[in-house]
């Protein structure tokens, strides 16, 4: 359950970076709700995961999870070039992730 939790408060890391730039200093009401509720819940589910997941592993992880969603969203979306070694690192960052999942 950890895990799944973990994955989870990985992805709405993503959510509140993406929010936090597109409330433009919170100047803009609901990207700034949903900055404050996905970074509630991001949060959250982080001090959960920690409780059955080591520290060092869980934090990685979370981050990047975000890290490499938030990236790979604003280069979709066009806010963020892309380019060949952008994306390979990327993988990399996800093969990472994956990697520590395995070891554990």
């Amino acid at each position: 359950m950890s895990w799944l939790v973990l994955v989870i408060s990985g992805i709405l890391e993503a959510v509140w970076a993406t929010a936090l730039s597109r409330s433009e200093g919170f100047t803009r009401p609901i990207p700034s709700v949903v900055f404050g509720v996905a970074l509630l819940l991001s949060m959250g589910g982080l001090a959960y995961a920690m409780k059955g997941l080591p520290v060092g592993t869980a934090y990685a992880v979370w981050v990047g999870i975000g890290a490499a969603l938030t990236v790979g969203y604003a280069m979709a979306t066009g806010a963020e070039t892309a380019s060949v070694v952008k994306i390979l690192l990327l993988v990399g960052i996800v093969g990472c992730v994956v990697g520590l999942k395995l070891l554990h």
